[in-house]
């Protein structure tokens, strides 16, 4: 297969949109974030190991742990309206927060800062 061929499989590939974490198996913390391609994952295991990642306390503990204490897991495939309007992004913003509301992933249990409560 040559370099065009590949490159034509690739935008006919589909992509999937969800929401993951990533877990530290030695503290239990966990990085959740949604993404339009679940394939970009791989980007954020190169930002942790490259010492880049925009969560400075995740990165913190990758660089303390190690990249064997972490594990990355989808939580949950973002199902598609097959017909009608369907708005991508909101609908995964909310799928975001429905993981954040059920792990609560702040604290001494994760690496995002609790938002405040609006008055």
């Amino acid at each position: 297969m040559n370099r065009e061929e590949l490159k034509q499989l690739y935008k006919e590939s589909e992509t999937q949109a969800g929401v993951y974490q990533i877990k530290n198996t030695q503290n239990q913390k966990i990085w959740i974030s949604a993404t339009r391609n679940l394939k970009t994952m791989n980007g954020k295991l190169f930002t942790l190991k490259m010492g880049s990642h925009i969560n400075k306390q995740l990165q913190q503990d990758w660089n303390e742990y190690g990249e064997e204490a972490f594990v990355f897991e989808v939580l949950e495939v973002l199902k598609k309206k097959e017909d009608g309007y369907f708005d991508e992004k909101d609908a995964l913003k909310k799928l975001e927060q429905k993981w954040l509301d059920q792990l609560q992933p702040y604290g001494e249990h994760g690496y995002h800062q609790e938002k405040k409560k609006e008055q």
